[in-house]
């Protein structure tokens, strides 16, 4: 696949302004894509766009393919006629900085509530817009629905928890259930309804501005989800549904004892003989909502960690080896060039290098990493080829100027002599190091355009609670700041049209393994 020489920003639609304690697909985003636009940069990339759940991790949905109804904005019901002044009578005060997820959450869900019920009551869902869209999701959407009511009528449980007829997916008791709880369930998909017709209508409006959006496939899927509980043979499960054997990664740079995160592990073989059709099917459900995907944790298609159930770190357990070649060839063959981003951080063995240039995937250079080694560090941009997309930092990692505060003196040091940088504006000393680097995507996250420390952070891997929170406020996009970012996109020719001539792709040449 041909790449544009181009810049971008992190931002996950969680950190948008707004009154309704966290963001959403309403009137800030839009002016967030009008920022873009002034900026000069055309990439905004995103994190998982899926609901959340328990921790309120993007990573870690109840489905790989809807939306997550927390991002639904209420302003734009209410202009659609969906919410009327009165509704919002109730709507409580929600901090400014932050997101305060339970109050929020429960704020959303009782003005969507409202909502449905106003749409419900005008026969919207009889409406054929509201009937095409479920059709053309009935793949994922009838699942979802259902799996996310018994959800509800179970307390809000893990499916694992429930009555054996309904966590084994029993027919019968699933029809007579679909049948008392028809509101809920169409409560369910109206949500979903409102969703995507808002994000398309977002993604249409970028498009027009020049935007592409890069989204986010985390590798693995939630045990408790809708995925699991209605594809039980896909994973490697007891007869109860408890997962025999769970994902995670071993000791790195982000942990001394790995990260163990839970999700249950694929039974590759049993994919590979339906021709890997859930991965297709989940691809082509995340190319609705984005451009490029970043496929997270791409070391896993050439051999997963695999740490039996139970265990209380991810120290210890054995790599397995995973189909990726088949699979990246597979879904090649299905969709056609693979508009995909290799997460290839970690510990990367080189047959997982070997794979990621096969396909011709640009991978990920981290700059905060490149400051504990010394001038050969793959991580520091004199040392980067074209086929990467280079960052600051992720949503993983510190800000640049909260990881400048806790580096060594070393670090901080080798870190100011390489930037040319006094340290006192570290992250934009950072952000230029990354933009005038030969990577095709030079991206950083918002809070380094902001100069914020760790107060600010968006996640801390292997923390469970505490992340996701960071939400900026309407003064901080000034029009000072458009500018400064558009010179620096200007200067290192990272804007796709310079004195009306378009650039020619950057023809990328990957070595053959």
């Amino acid at each position: 696949m041909k790449h544009i020489r181009t810049s971008g920003i992190i931002l996950h639609p969680t950190s948008f302004p707004g009154p309704d304690g966290i963001g959403d697909l309403g009137p800030q985003a839009y002016a967030w894509i009008d920022f873009l636009e002034s900026s000069g940069c055309t990439i905004w990339q995103t994190l998982p766009l899926g609901p959340t759940g328990y921790g309120d991790s993007p990573y870690q949905c109840f489905s790989a393919s809807a939306g997550n109804p927390y991002l639904v904005s209420p302003t734009l019901l209410l202009d659609e006629g969906y919410l009327s002044p009165e509704d919002f009578a109730d709507r409580p005060e929600f901090p400014l900085h932050q997101v305060d997820f339970g109050p929020a959450i429960q704020w959303k869900l009782k003005i969507l509530r409202r909502a449905y019920n106003n749409f419900a009551a005008k026969n919207g869902t009889e409406s054929l817009e509201f009937q095409k869209f479920c059709e053309e999701n009935k793949k994922w959407l009838e699942d979802y629905a259902l799996f996310m009511s018994l959800k509800n009528s179970n307390g809000g449980a893990a499916w694992q928890s429930w009555s054996s007829e309904f966590k084994k997916h029993q027919p019968e008791a699933l029809a007579e259930f679909s049948a008392q709880n028809i509101e809920e369930i169409n409560f369910q998909k109206f949500m979903q309804f409102c969703f995507f017709k808002q994000w398309n209508n977002l993604m249409n409006y970028a498009h027009e501005k020049g935007i592409k959006i890069i989204g986010d496939i985390p590798i693995f899927v939630s045990m408790d989800s809708a995925d699991v509980w209605s594809n039980p043979e896909l994973f490697y499960l007891d007869d109860e549904g408890n997962p025999t054997v769970v994902a995670g990664v071993p000791p790195d740079y982000f942990s001394p004892t790995g990260q163990l995160w839970g999700n249950p592990l694929y039974r590759w073989p049993k994919h590979q003989d339906t021709g890997f059709a859930w991965w297709i099917d989940r691809i082509r459900a995340t190319l609705k909502v984005c451009d490029l995907i970043r496929l997270d944790h791409f070391r896993g298609f050439g051999g997963y960690w695999e740490i039996p159930a139970g265990n209380p770190t991810a120290e210890f357990g054995r790599w397995v080896e995973c189909p990726g070649d088949a699979f990246l060839q597979t879904v090649q063959e299905a969709l056609g060039d693979l508009p995909i981003i290799a997460e290839d951080l970690g510990e990367i063995s080189q047959d997982v290098s070997d794979l990621r240039l096969k396909y011709g995937l640009p991978g990920m250079k981290i700059l905060q990493f490149g400051f504990d080694g010394d001038a050969n560090d793959h991580f520091l941009p004199s040392n980067y080829v074209p086929n990467f997309v280079a960052y600051t930092g992720t949503h993983d990692n510190e800000t640049f100027a909260g990881w400048f505060s806790n580096a060594s003196e070393k670090s901080r040091n080798f870190a100011m002599k390489y930037l040319g940088s006094n340290g006192e504006h570290i992250a934009w000393d950072a952000i230029r190091a990354v933009w005038q680097s030969v990577a095709v995507y030079s991206i950083a996250p918002l809070q380094d355009f902001l100069e914020l420390g760790d107060e600010a952070r968006m996640n801390f891997p292997g923390r469970m609670f505490g992340n996701w929170s960071f939400r900026y406020i309407n003064s901080d996009l000034t029009p000072d700041l458009a500018f400064r970012i558009l010179d620096l996109n200007r200067t290192y020719n990272r804007i796709p049209e310079i004195s009306g001539r378009e650039h020619a792709p950057v023809e990328i040449f990957y070595e053959k393994p």
